[in-house]
């Protein structure tokens, strides 16, 4: 294992993954596996500073994917509730693992990047459960982690050879940590072996959609403005 790189099993109860745009409201319906956007940000809650960025490498598929219906009254948005129908994934497990690398756009940060201190912090973290609650793609989605050695035990896929899931949302490039101007969706065809899915790096997907512009404040310029 490298010295900046975590394994973690990963459970719950129910999950819900879902594209962006089906949040917004109405009904929801998740997708049959997480999304890379999804574990990154799980990632970040067993552990994260501004300095280090989490890139998901790989996911292992441990239990069936079941999912299951319920009736849902959320509120609207002019008040009162409404009645939907949420699809969401039931008894999830996986094996998750991740590296972190430098948040090269905080270059104010470049003291911190010590990649030992980081990964004994992230180490500890994972092993007290995470420092921020874990939610599986929704807040009433309770999620549980703990330390695990990738591809140990058995997995329902073992025998699967392969198996495809079409297009499929990936994560948003963030001016925070990309040199770009926009927010940026990006999108894959994900495809399982052996029930482990491999996912690409954020700039290997060649499928996007600009959502709008978007930029951030420079720490270290507002700084040398102040001084």
């Amino acid at each position: 294992m490298k010295e900046n790189s975590i394994e973690f099993k990963l459970t719950g109860k129910y999950a819900l993954f879902t594209d962006p745009v089906t949040k917004i409201g109405g009904e929801k319906s998740t997708y049959l596996i997480p999304t890379y956007e999804a574990l990154k940000g799980i990632t970040q809650s067993i552990y994260w500073k501004p300095t280090i960025i989490w890139i998901i490498d790989k996911i292992r598929l441990i239990n069936k994917i079941s999912t299951e219906s319920k009736n849902i009254k959320p509120l609207c948005y002019n008040g009162g509730n409404d009645l939907s129908v949420y699809t969401y994934l039931r008894d999830v497990e996986y094996q998750v693992k991740a590296h972190f690398e430098w948040n090269m756009q905080r270059s104010d940060l470049e003291n911190d990047r010590n990649e030992n201190k980081h990964f004994d912090m992230a180490r500890r973290s994972l092993e007290k459960g995470g420092r921020r609650d874990i939610f599986l793609g929704a807040r009433e989605c309770q999620g549980y982690v703990e330390p695990c050695k990738f591809g140990e035990g058995e997995s329902f896929y073992d025998d699967e050879d392969s198996f495809s899931f079409g297009l499929m949302f990936h994560g948003f490039d963030y001016p925070s940590e990309v040199e770009t101007e926009k927010l940026t969706a990006r999108f894959w065809h994900p495809k399982m072996e052996n029930g482990v899915i491999v996912f690409p790096r954020p700039e290997e997907c060649s499928i996007r959609r600009e959502i709008k512009n978007y930029c951030v404040n420079n720490p270290k310029i507002n700084m040398e403005e102040k001084i």
